[in-house]
């Protein structure tokens, strides 16, 4: 057993890139290794193979939760799949400066794929019928916001333009799935105690850490496409 953040032996707090501050509990540690291949990048003919083309219903695990959808949009220029990430303004009052795909909470009436297409063109201008849809991956529950998630696949032919809309977003970048398999861009940690512990997945890029639902989701997908 991997040891804790308490007690006589506390591993060494792993340096983030970027400027978040990652809220550890007073109790975690160090997970798992990747479930995947270091170093091996999947193609995009992979990811989409890997991609279920179906609509899941929506089973929330608390009565309470927001009903959310984001966009994972992929391309590929040549050279393997890129993903399009937003990095959320220092301004926000929460998930202030993390890094995520375009989304938000879904309006009464909505499907999650409109939800996710509307956040897009909301967040960064990205046109609705540019997109592919193919398919749609797990959905997430997360305990602290209460936050209920769907993530729906989608491609456009080209790396596009794309620039902020709105204060709520910082920046736009299209980043490479090979940043996400290169040797020490992963790590797993455990967080708190049975029966509330959970683990989290951590990407570090070379300026940004990407954790929380956004890793989560490409933890997914890469090890969807990879294993």
């Amino acid at each position: 057993m991997a040891e804790t953040g308490t007690g006589a032996e506390i591993p060494p707090v792993p340096v983030g890139r970027g400027r978040q501050v990652i809220p550890r509990p007073p109790v975690w540690a160090i997970g798992p290794a990747a479930p995947w291949p270091v170093a091996a990048a999947p193609t995009l003919a992979q990811v989409l193979q890997a991609v279920p083309n179906v609509t899941r219903a929506l089973l929330p695990a608390y009565g309470d939760s927001r009903h959310s959808a984001v966009l994972v949009l992929l391309t590929d220029v040549g050279v393997g799949p890129e993903v399009l990430l937003t990095r959320r303004s220092w301004e926000m009052r929460t998930h202030r400066g993390e890094v995520s795909f375009p989304g938000g909470r879904m309006d009464p009436g909505e499907t999650a794929l409109e939800t996710a297409l509307r956040e897009a063109h909301e967040e960064v201008g990205l046109d609705p019928g540019s997109v592919t849809v193919r398919g749609e991956l797990d959905h997430l529950n997360t305990a602290v916001t209460r936050s209920y998630i769907v993530p729906k696949v989608g491609t456009v032919p080209e790396r596009l333009d794309l620039r902020a809309q709105t204060s709520e977003v910082e920046r736009v970048l299209w980043v490479p799935l090979a940043e996400f398999t290169r040797e020490g861009a992963y790590r797993s940690e455990h967080w708190g105690e049975s029966p509330l512990d959970r683990t989290l997945h951590f990407f570090e890029l070379e300026d940004e850490t990407v954790w929380g639902a956004t890793a989560r989701i490409i933890a997914d997908l890469l090890q969807r496409a990879l294993t």
